[in-house]
């Protein structure tokens, strides 16, 4: 009776222990997305193409180097921002060309509605059956390799379905990537609530810009 009470106090623990991150990672979540559309929409007005590139590999710095080994600290929180706002930044130089075409202003609404609906879709599915998806692991890993040569080959060749595929594979890759880290945390996979934050955020960036890319590339101005 004694240890089946101490059992029961555990997994009591281990599930607040989870909810707890997955409230803190939704919270940073949130804060986060309304940071980086706050500095895209300033983006629009003074970074250019070659300051998104220095910002997007100062960014990659970030996420390699920098939040993993600050993500138990309060110096965390402040690399997490620096890293959201660099990526929002050096959105700029994009949005700024496809509002300025016709219909432009809707082409990123309709993906920034098309991010949402995948992200609560997918977020819905784990939250709702608790079921584990970790098996999607070794598929994604595929499928990123798959993505990444496919990268590689479309720069020798024109633009053209190559480049239509590779946005739509990113799109299916980056959902299943929300599958996977929100079982992630949900099963208590994942226990910090910044990484937990950065992958989900680095999932919505690519599926939001790889959406973008699929709608203009549909209306004939991408």
């Amino acid at each position: 009776m004694v240890e089946s009470n101490q059992e029961t106090i555990q997994r009591s623990e281990s599930l607040l222990a989870t909810h707890k991150v997955l409230r803190n990672t939704y919270a940073l979540l949130s804060m986060t997305l309304v940071f980086s559309g706050f500095m895209a929409w300033l983006g629009m007005s003074f970074v250019t193409p070659m300051m998104s590139l220095v910002f997007s590999i100062a960014a990659i710095g970030l996420l390699w180097f920098v939040i993993p080994r600050t993500a138990n600290s309060s110096t965390g929180l402040a690399m997490v921002f620096l890293f959201t706002g660099l990526l929002g930044a050096g959105l700029g130089p994009m949005l700024s060309m496809v509002v300025g075409l016709p219909g432009g202003a809707s082409m990123v609404m309709q993906a920034l509605v098309g991010t949402g609906v995948i992200f609560a879709t997918m977020s819905g599915i784990v939250l709702t059956t608790k079921k584990d998806f970790s098996f999607l692991g070794g598929f994604i890993m595929i499928g990123m390799l798959v993505i990444v040569g496919a990268l590689i080959a479309s720069i020798f060749m024109p633009y053209g379905i190559i480049d239509i595929a590779i946005s739509a594979g990113i799109v299916l890759i980056m959902s299943l990537f929300i599958l996977f880290d929100t079982s992630r945390i949900v099963r208590g996979g994942e226990t910090n609530y910044i990484m937990a934050t950065v992958g989900l955020y680095v999932s919505l960036y690519n599926l939001f810009t790889s959406l973008l890319h699929l709608i203009m590339a549909f209306s004939g101005d991408d």
